[in-house]
């Protein structure tokens, strides 16, 4: 990579309410490792009506620099102003990474802002890596390796962009690690000044409704998961029940959520929630690459299944050979006494 090449890598900050998305810090974390890689720096791109406030956040989770855009008509994400900042921005500075989250606005602004500026985007990564690459017989220093499940998840795929300056990608919720540092540092503020045009009023915001969701996988200390194995709804009951016993949550694969096993908001997995508990046990789950990508983080993986061949096994730190309907009974005896 030229040296005349911009080393920074940007977070696109994405805020609801005045609060930053948790994605976001994620990203921040991940950030600060790709620029420390790259010999760069991390900055954080504030828009809103409070940026100010959100900006001095960023700082304890790697920021070098933030890049704020305040204004009272930016309070609530809005396709037309946000992408029009964030795309004149990126092509007055042509940062090497640009990374945004792979929620409904990063997934409406992020191809808006490559398009407008002919930049590589990747869509729902699941890891990012800076290495040197050899491509076609020509070497190419310092890319971005954007890793995510492809053809349905049934490989990982490693994508670079090698002819564009700026890289950019969209990275799953819950995937990369939360990690705050205990000494923030300093704050470094740079106020980009914006006015509103009339393009930006195409779209009003009228009314606004949000559900909170009513489960937090993210947060599970332990999660107990099922998948099709389980047989039927019926069965799930014994999910439900080692749960209540350990003081964990209920989850499950896709194919449980297919079968009307449980909800579509338990399901773990790449199309599911991505989670990194203390404990993760799968009970009739064999363990396809799409349910792994969202739990092989997992601090201990205790796995249950009838096929001794099961994937699931390959990445458990524990392994029972048997008939999930016929083991979870004995777990719950036995956690019934240690527990009481």
């Amino acid at each position: 990579m030229n040296d005349m090449v911009s080393k920074d890598v940007w977070v696109f900050v994405e805020q609801r309410d005045g609060k930053a998305a948790e994605v976001s810090l994620e990203l921040l974390c991940k950030g600060r490792k790709l620029a420390d890689t790259l010999g760069g720096e991390l900055k954080a791109v504030v828009i809103a009506a409070n940026a100010l406030e959100l900006a001095e956040r960023t700082f304890h989770y790697g920021a070098d620099e933030a890049l704020v855009v305040a204004h009272p008509s930016l309070a609530h994400f809005r396709t037309m102003p946000y992408s029009r900042v964030l795309t004149e921005l990126v092509r007055e500075a042509q940062p090497r990474i640009v990374l945004f989250g792979a929620t409904v606005i990063g997934r409406d602004i992020a191809p808006r802002i490559a398009s407008a500026t002919g930049s590589g985007l990747t869509a729902d990564c699941t890891d990012l890596q800076i290495a040197d690459v050899n491509y076609l017989k020509q070497e190419h220093h310092r890319l971005l390796l954007q890793i995510r499940p492809a053809f349905g998840g049934n490989i990982i795929a490693t994508i670079i962009t090698p002819d564009t300056r700026v890289q950019m990608a969209t990275v799953r919720e819950g995937v990369m690690e939360l990690f705050p540092l205990q000494t923030p540092k300093p704050s470094r503020i740079q106020q980009i000044p914006f006015e509103p045009l009339p393009l930006d009023e195409l779209v009003e915001i009228i009314e606004r409704h949000r559900e909170e969701s009513r489960v937090n996988l993210k947060g599970a200390n332990i999660i107990v998961s099922g998948g099709y194995g389980m047989g039927s709804a019926e069965n799930f009951r014994l999910i439900h029940e080692l749960a209540h016993v350990l003081g964990g949550e209920v989850a499950g694969s896709r194919a449980a959520v297919d079968a009307g096993f449980l909800p579509r908001e338990r399901q773990v997995g790449q199309t599911g929630t991505t989670v990194r508990p203390k404990l993760y046990i799968a009970c009739g789950i064999s363990g396809a690459i799409q349910h792994r990508a969202g739990m092989q983080e997992s601090n201990k993986i205790v796995a249950i299944n009838s096929d001794p061949d099961a994937p699931i096994f390959e990445i458990a730190h524990y392994g029972v050979f048997g008939d999930a309907i016929e083991v979870i009974p004995k777990l719950i005896e036995v956690y019934k006494q240690r527990l009481k």
